[in-house]
């Protein structure tokens, strides 16, 4: 690995940026400050997202799509502003095309059963990845099982790439209906060839959804260009509130799909004898949605905006690259993935003799958070013959001197805990 430097397009922006965070000023304890690490798991949220909701509650708090009075009017608007907001930032066609979601666990599993069910039938396929987030997976595997369809997974290579020699051999049978995958890999911070997976699969007569958790905060998104039929996103990974999610879908197969949860606001009419349902989008949306967390969307992805996509992505790869260079030096570790150019910005990685939980709680202890486990993506640790790993996951908010700390940290852990392990 070549010398990289600590310089990044934010740079000369950093102490600023940081300083929209109010969290960010934490210490963990006296005179240990926070290290957040964990952005892959959730990001830390700006005060224009947190004024944003906050002014939801505090000046026009109510129902949307259901009053006459100047509130709901109010909320109504910034509600389907955010949508708006939503189908300029994914590149969708049509505004109908964006679906309100609580997550993008929601919106996958929202697919699973309102398409699947109705257009899966025995001795159908589904083809994932083993590098899959459990999200992308146990869904497709449920509905499956009661198709009676089957569920088989594109294999990974040991460097953490995608086997696209194998990938075309599985569309052969021609029996593939769904080939869904992540943008970019949770563990291994793998960016994905989506636009050459998705094109495969609509050859072979296949649809594609697009987990795009991992992809949406740091890089520029194109539903066109990526060839998504479907598109999953979490809000909370990128700046934006927990409970508001995003599901894309082309308007063609929503428009045919029946809902997925049934109640209020996704009806046309409902009589004794049977109900009629709403069109685009509510009929996706049943009940009372998360109006707060879509109006804390529309500000995170202003922020996002405002601090550009493409110096968000600079940075990230900045920091990942010097932090890779740096954890590569230490006795013991091992990283799995590719190397920083094929990457976002976050590593996975474990010490010889030291357990991750063991790490990442002597990292909390010096104000560092990291995530220690499976990351909810088990069969990629199988794969690799670990039960668990170490992720630290790197934001635009993030510094080089936040990863020398984590370098020096976990560099004290091994020789605290390893020559114990012996």
């Amino acid at each position: 690995m070549t010398a990289v430097t600590r310089v990044s397009a934010l740079s000369d922006k950093l102490a600023a940026l940081r300083a929209d965070f109010p969290i960010l000023s934490r210490e963990i304890r006296p005179g240990v400050p926070l290290v957040y690490l964990d952005s892959a798991a959730t990001s830390q949220k700006p005060s224009m997202v947190i004024d944003a909701e906050s002014e939801y509650y505090r000046q026009f708090n109510a129902n949307v799509h259901r009053g006459v009075h100047t509130f709901s009017e109010q909320a109504t608007s910034a509600y389907e502003g955010a949508r708006r907001k939503v189908r300029d930032f994914i590149g969708a066609a049509h505004v109908n095309e964006v679906i309100f979601t609580r997550n993008a666990t929601e919106a996958i599993n929202l697919v699973a059963y309102a398409w699947g069910l109705a257009n899966l039938h025995e001795g159908d396929e589904i083809v994932l990845t083993e590098m899959e987030h459990h999200a992308n997976i146990v869904p497709w595997q449920i509905v499956a099982g009661m198709k009676g369809a089957k569920v088989r997974f594109i294999p990974i290579t040991p460097e953490g790439r995608l086997d696209l020699e194998t990938y075309p051999r599985l569309l052969e049978s021609g029996r593939v209906r769904m080939v869904a995958l992540g943008h970019i890999s949770n563990v291994l911070g793998t960016i994905n060839p989506v636009s050459q997976i998705t094109a495969a699969a609509r050859a072979a007569g296949a649809l594609t959804l697009i987990d795009a958790a991992q992809s949406a905060p740091h890089v520029q998104l194109d539903v066109k260009s990526l060839g998504a039929d479907f598109l999953a996103l979490s809000g909370h990974k990128m700046l934006a509130p927990t409970g508001i999610g995003v599901l894309y879908g082309k308007r063609a197969l929503l428009e045919v799909m029946p809902p997925f949860l049934g109640g209020g606001s996704m009806i046309d009419r409902v009589t004794m004898e049977g109900t009629t349902f709403a069109g685009l989008p509510q009929r996706f949306e049943a009940g009372t949605p998360n109006v707060g967390g879509a109006v804390g969307l529309s500000a995170a992805l202003d922020y996002l905006h405002g601090v550009g996509l493409e110096s968000i992505q600079n940075h990230e790869h900045a920091l990942i690259a010097y932090a890779m260079e740096k954890l590569a030096a230490i006795p013991g570790l091992v990283m799995y993935g590719p190397p920083p150019a094929e990457r976002t910005g976050l590593v996975s990685f474990t010490v010889k003799g030291v357990h991750p939980h063991d790490l990442a709680a002597m990292l909390d202890n010096e104000g560092i958070a990291v995530r220690a486990g499976h990351h909810c993506a088990m069969p990629l640790h199988d794969k690799y013959g670990v039960p668990a790993s170490v992720r630290a996951s790197f934001y635009l908010y993030n510094t080089f001197e936040e990863v020398d700390k984590l370098v020096e940290t976990v560099d004290k852990a091994r020789l605290f805990f390893a020559p114990r392990a012996k």
